[in-house]
């Protein structure tokens, strides 16, 4: 690989489709609460953006290797066959790009934020790298995904200092509800190449009918968590709906099918940027409703 090709190829690794939702969950979580900008609400947002997601998808690409080589669906958005030689690189090149920005939020925050950060960040590391490889444990892989997630705006409410009520807490529930059903979904169509690589996860022990309903009852859970959340709230249940329509057909799909639901999880990308969206127009109707 030459070496002009070694920026892009780490580039790739950190998802870049996926940036806006570790970033966007952070700052609309900080703006909605301070109401106003500043160097955190910019630093934090960078930080959730880039190195976050360099840290969290490049290191998965470094220690799943294996698994990758013989998944078909690897190799662009959905996430990079890293070469051997990239690996020592990308992983000092995730932890030089993230540790000035945890050194600076961490003397910047209170001491819940410090709290909620080193947690999230752990978390991160946890979910693919040795000794604790996370994403190898079922339902503790869906569990440590979704935290990847809500973190980041569970971290911008305590680094804004807010009041913490029952229909903040439904939110983020739901948010992390929706993010457990997420990664159930997305490991089904990993089925077949997980076990050939020897690689355990909450699909492989599931199989791919029961993982998907697993993913259908935590979309539903979410919807519901939502509805008595405080107004505009509960209309957040209706953009839960796309998900529960576009996994319905997979609920008693075969193991041996299971690269069949990559055509389901294509549209999840398109689905996130719709009810990306649509969260937007609702956080700015809330943001009218409560000024």
């Amino acid at each position: 690989m030459t070496t002009s090709a070694t920026p892009r190829a780490i580039l790739v690794s950190s998802r870049p489709i996926s940036w806006i939702n570790t970033a966007f969950p952070f700052a609309a979580a900080y703006l909605m609460t301070t109401r106003h900008l500043d160097i955190a609400l910019v630093a934090g947002a960078v930080f959730f953006m880039i190195p976050y997601n360099l840290l969290m998808y490049g290191i998965n690409d470094v220690f799943d290797y294996e698994s990758d080589l013989r998944n078909p669906r690897k190799g662009g958005a959905q996430g990079a066959v890293l070469d051997r030689r990239l690996h020592r690189t990308t992983v000092i090149a995730a932890t030089l790009s993230s540790a000035p920005f945890i050194a600076w939020l961490l003397i910047i925050g209170n001491p819940a934020s410090r709290i909620v950060l080193v947690v999230s960040v752990f978390f991160v590391i946890a979910y693919s790298a040795p000794p604790f490889r996370w994403k190898e444990v079922p339902f503790l892989d869906s569990v440590t995904s979704s935290v990847h997630f809500f973190s980041p705006a569970v971290y911008g409410l305590v680094l804004a200092g807010a009041a913490w009520d029952v229909p903040l807490v439904l939110t983020i529930l739901a948010f992390a509800l929706w993010g457990i059903a997420t990664h159930a979904f997305g490991a089904v169509q990993d089925i077949i190449a997980d076990r050939t690589a020897g690689i355990a996860s909450i699909a492989t022990f599931m199989g791919a009918g029961r993982t998907t309903r697993f993913a259908l009852i935590g979309y539903i859970g979410a919807a519901l968590l939502m509805l008595p959340s405080s107004w505009p709230g509960p209309l957040a249940a209706v953009v839960v709906l796309p998900y529960i329509v576009t996994i319905w057909k997979y609920r008693s799909m075969a193991d041996e099918r299971c690269e069949e639901a990559t055509i389901g999880w294509r549209r999840f990308l398109w689905l996130n940027q719709i009810a990306g969206f649509l969260v937007t127009m609702l956080l700015i109707w809330t943001w009218a409703v409560h000024a």
